[in-house]
């Protein structure tokens, strides 16, 4: 006896399909930088070296601790707008803005000024998306990126500081 399959219901939340794809592909390259931004942070407070060493591995433990933490909600985000998240490094790899850590750990104020273009990289990503959820009427979308820029802005100012004389 056949079992009976009900289909999906659709989605009807007041945003359209289209609109809800781009939104979705949109969040998944953030999804992608934040990913690869974390990766990068932890891979620089295992590595770090040299007399900032304990500054700078307490305060990047802290940097990838947020964005482990930022990553599941963005990814929720595109599963409610009805789209799989990518969630492998080949997806990541084709999706992200931001290269991968260097091979090689480098100095550690190198390691600083590659995290801060990182979280400049991924502030951009977020504020490209937003022209997509204001015409589609997306606050939650909205909502999410201004949380994820002013965490990413913020802490790429706070690194600056770091290299300033």
């Amino acid at each position: 006896m056949a079992k009976n399959k009900t289909a999906t219901p659709a989605i009807n939340i007041g945003i359209s399909e289209k609109d809800r794809s781009d939104i979705a592909g949109g969040l998944s390259r953030l999804l992608a930088d934040t990913y690869t931004l974390y990766l990068t942070t932890h891979n620089f407070h295992w590595n770090v070296t040299g007399p900032m060493f304990n500054t700078l591995h307490t305060m990047f433990m802290a940097q990838y601790t947020e964005l482990w933490n930022a990553v599941d909600p963005v990814a929720e985000r595109i599963r409610s707008l009805g789209h799989p998240a990518p969630g492998s490094y080949a997806a990541f790899g084709a999706l992200a803005s931001i290269k991968d850590a260097p091979t090689t750990p480098p100095k550690a104020m190198e390691m600083v000024r590659i995290l801060v273009d990182g979280h400049e990289a991924v502030a951009r990503t977020a504020r490209s998306i937003f022209p997509l959820a204001d015409k589609a009427g997306d606050e939650p979308t909205a909502d999410l990126l201004t949380q994820r820029l002013t965490v990413h802005e913020q802490t790429a100012w706070m690194l600056r500081s770091l290299l300033e004389d």
